[in-house]
């Protein structure tokens, strides 16, 4: 490529029928240059910028039939001066025969300056209206698979209409621009490689043209999608308008912006940056609107639960009241609002004792409590949201665990293990062993609830984790009386544990709280009994001749009793 350059015709050398198409020619030429400079690559594709944005304009008004007229002539006289002045440097840069890399700089400044004049004299041709309608038909987009150069150029076309455009061109340039991003990413990349654009797409998130700001604002979304690219929108100082348009745009701006946010958010270098610009006000402000759209406040809360992970930023959400507002918002019947509502509350209150403890003042378990009743309408989604919430929320303190339990959270949860969907199923067991584990109160309560009949039922589970759960639940259930004596009132219970015992069993559970549950029900008359009569017992006494310890304790256990009975009946004889 770099030899290709070497070889093109510099414009003072060349002649051509039109003015105007030899400028197009010999900025096409130099752009292509420009690509082979190995030297002061910033400052060369800076200026690159330029030159593609400057032949766009030339393109335009090639296109418009406009040669006629004379402002443009004087414009493409004093453009081909610079052109020819633009091509020496790059000769001198690309064959390193250039006195002083200060003095090159300083030239290059120069140059880049006179490209931005002949950039706005574009503009005020334009706005004098000497252009025909001719220039408003955007050139058609590259079919797919087409070549970088013609998204480039496809870009640059819409980028110098989006810029010297009038309402109507913009606002058709950003229609089309949108369009491009979103069926096919490799514009994306066209757009960060033109480092302009990215700048020309901030700005007008200030615009006060409505259409003009929502346009600018659902492209740099898109963009904010790939992780790569996000960079580029902070860097141009993207996320100060993008607050300013949280505040004082449409709704449909507002959607857009704060998708971008969430995804800029996710990297927490930049949760300061929002909330240093007011974001987290203009945030909360949307959430507390009763009529805002679920489509606004699914992204919105989205960012807010991005910022919770800054300590400070969170203290500051509380104190602005955002748990109220998302209590509230928890009870909507937008599924996807209350979802994200849940979330919210569930990642603010995360490892953070008091604002736990707001949550619960503010009635945030109350409410959580209302979409798990199984009467309610809510969706088996977000009934799981809820369950985990509660969980995290309330099992670290006895306060919130007693009024769980005496506001019909075990009822809930029993309901759900013989009635949910598996994947609500599977979370109610999984709440059912925590809360099992959480106090002696907790155990009678879902005792009380027949909970035991259910675990029972998991302990010949296909799945591994099913199997360990219910098993660990019960363990600890049965370390209460009351629980033992319900338990061994069924003797299949205590036969399907020695069965499960068997060494040879596919679905065994975990051995050593199998012996656990079955060493506290030999603590009853009644469990020995059953035990020492059942017909299985010869897994226990396998797994002792294979020295497993707590089966060998058990064995003694059993024989101990068995001896005492014997010598009780002799003595009684």
């Amino acid at each position: 490529m770099g030899e290709e350059c070497h070889d093109q015709t510099s414009p003072d050398s060349s002649t051509g029928d039109s003015g105007l198409r030899q400028a197009i020619d010999f900025l096409s030429s130099l752009i292509l240059l420009s690509h082979s400079i190995k030297v002061f690559s910033g400052k060369w594709q800076s200026i690159r910028s330029k030159l593609e944005e400057v032949n766009s304009g030339l393109i335009a008004f090639e296109n418009c039939n406009s040669s006629e007229n004379q402002e443009i002539n004087d414009l493409v006289l004093s453009l081909m001066v610079t052109i020819t002045e633009c091509y020496d440097l790059a000769r001198r840069c690309v064959d390193f025969s250039y006195s002083g890399k200060l003095l090159m700089q300083s030239d290059l400044d120069v140059i880049s300056a006179k490209f931005d004049a002949h950039s706005r004299k574009l503009t005020e041709i334009y706005n004098a209206g000497i252009l025909t309608q001719g220039f408003a038909l955007i050139v058609s987009r590259p079919g797919f698979g087409a070549c970088r150069d013609d998204m480039r150029f496809y870009v640059r076309d819409l980028v110098t209409r989006m810029k010297i455009g009038d309402i109507e061109m913009k606002h058709q340039a950003l229609s089309n621009f949108y369009a491009a991003v979103v069926e096919d990413e490799k514009y994306v990349n066209v757009i960060t490689e033109l480092g302009d654009v990215v700048n020309v797409l901030v700005n007008f998130l200030d615009s006060s043209e409505i259409e003009i700001q929502e346009g600018s604002a659902k492209i740099v979304s898109v963009i904010a999608r790939f992780d790569s690219h996000k960079g580029f929108l902070v860097g141009a100082g993207a996320i100060a308008p993008l607050i300013r348009v949280l505040e004082c745009g449409s709704e449909l701006g507002k959607e857009a912006s704060a998708r971008c946010l969430k995804k800029i958010t996710e990297n927490s270098d930049n949760a300061w940056s929002v909330s240093a610009h007011g974001g987290v006000t203009a945030l909360l402000n949307i959430c507390s609107l009763s009529d805002c759209r679920a489509e606004l406040i699914g992204p919105a809360c989205g960012v807010l639960k991005n910022l919770a992970g800054v300590e400070e930023i969170r203290r500051f959400m509380v104190e602005e009241g955002a748990i109220s507002t998302f209590v509230k918002l928890s009870r909507s019947k937008d599924e996807t609002v209350q979802v994200n509502s849940i979330e919210f509350l569930q990642n603010i209150a995360s490892g953070d004792e008091f604002i736990r403890q707001t949550v619960v003042k503010e009635g945030g378990i109350r409410t959580l409590l209302k979409v798990i009743e199984p009467r309610s309408t809510c969706s088996s989604k977000t009934r799981e949201i809820a369950l985990r919430a509660i969980e995290n929320l309330c099992f670290s303190s006895t306060s919130s665990i007693g009024f769980l339990l005496n506001n019909s959270f075990v009822d809930h949860l029993i309901f759900f293990l013989r009635n949910g969907e598996v994947s609500v199923q599977e979370l109610a067991l999984k709440v059912a062993v925590r809360l099992s584990g959480t106090s002696e109160e907790a155990k009678k309560a879902l005792g009380d609830a027949g909970f035991m009949p259910e675990l029972i039922k998991f302990l010949d589970s296909k799945s591994f984790e099913v199997r360990e759960m219910a098993v660990e639940a019960l363990s600890g259930m049965v370390s209460v009386p009351r629980n033992r004596k319900r338990f061994v009132q069924d003797d299949r219970n205590i036969a399907l544990l020695l069965q499960l015992l068997d060494p040879e069993q596919e679905h065994a559970g975990n051995k050593k709280l199998l012996l656990s549950i079955l060493m506290s029900l030999t603590s009853s008359n009644s469990g020995r009994r059953k035990i020492a009569s059942s017909g299985h017992l010869k897994n226990i006494e396998k797994l002792a001749d294979a020295e497993v310890y707590d089966a060998k304790k058990l064995v003694r256990k059993l024989s101990a009793n068995r001896f005492r009975n014997i010598l009780t009946g002799f003595w009684h004889s």
